[in-house]
């Protein structure tokens, strides 16, 4: 039986359903763990001198750019921030 893309994300989300919350929460967490890291790579690869504060700050405004606000407050970290 091939799997249809449909069948495979109910099963995907009946799986899901399935978990405890905590289990849920510490999936996510992973999976954010893992996307920021990714972020963090991919900017240390363009600039490897700068700081690990900077790079902090730096990815953090990849993950939460979109939001006008939240920008403000990481542009200006950042811009106190040297490296």
């Amino acid at each position: 039986m091939v799997a249809t893309a449909s069948s495979l994300e109910a099963r995907f989300r009946a799986a899901q359903d399935a978990l405890p919350a905590h289990a849920r929460v510490a999936r996510a967490a992973a999976m954010f763990a893992w996307a920021r890291d990714a972020i963090r790579r991919e900017i240390r690869g363009r600039d490897s001198a700068m700081s690990d504060e900077r790079l902090k700050w730096e990815a953090a405004l990849r993950l939460y750019g979109a939001d006008a606000t939240a920008r403000g407050l990481i542009q200006r970290m950042i811009d106190h921030v040297s490296g």
